[in-house]
């Protein structure tokens, strides 16, 4: 899946037609980069955009299964509460689930340090590569370019040649 994210811009370079054989080679190469460079960010984004899903999945099923544990520790306090010391029981039961809901935070923490880090340095890679690209694109619509002005200049010199001859 990430292989063909990152083929998306190449292939996209790819199939751009030459810019010698359009009036407007240049602005239309641009209008093109400028698509598929913004097709690929949308792509990103949208990838982001189900990891965030995925997280926030795994956040709610951590809240049921945190609810469940509550009500099974609801039930347990009733019947503590009914023995001879209902204070002390019940403080034993609240100081339980906090360390239950403490152990049950502190992976949901890690993992969610850990995803936004990891869209961090994406996020920093594909600003890299898009800006390379960029770069790319440009130098070769200057290379193109060049290569159109000298050959239309060796055509112009062959045909004054050609038309000195008769």
């Amino acid at each position: 899946m990430q292989e063909e994210v990152d083929q998306q811009p190449m292939q996209m370079v790819l199939r751009m037609k030459h810019p010698s054989s359009l009036g407007g080679g240049e602005e239309e190469a641009g209008e093109a980069s400028s698509r598929s460079a913004l097709s690929v960010f949308k792509a990103k984004e949208e990838q982001i955009e189900r990891k965030k899903m995925e997280v926030r999945e795994k956040v709610f099923a951590q809240l049921g299964r945190v609810e469940e544990e509550s009500k099974r520790l609801a039930f347990i306090r009733q019947e503590l509460e009914a023995m001879a010391d209902p204070t002390r029981k019940e403080v034993e039961v609240i100081r339980k689930r906090i360390d239950v809901v403490n152990r049950q935070l502190k992976p949901l923490g890690k993992t969610c340090v850990k995803k936004e880090k990891e869209y961090k340095e994406i996020l920093e890679a594909y600003n890299e590569k898009n800006k390379e690209k960029a770069l790319l694109v440009n130098r070769l619509i200057e290379l193109v370019s060049e290569s159109e002005r000298m050959r239309m200049k060796k055509l112009e010199e062959l045909n004054k040649t050609v038309d000195s001859l008769y």
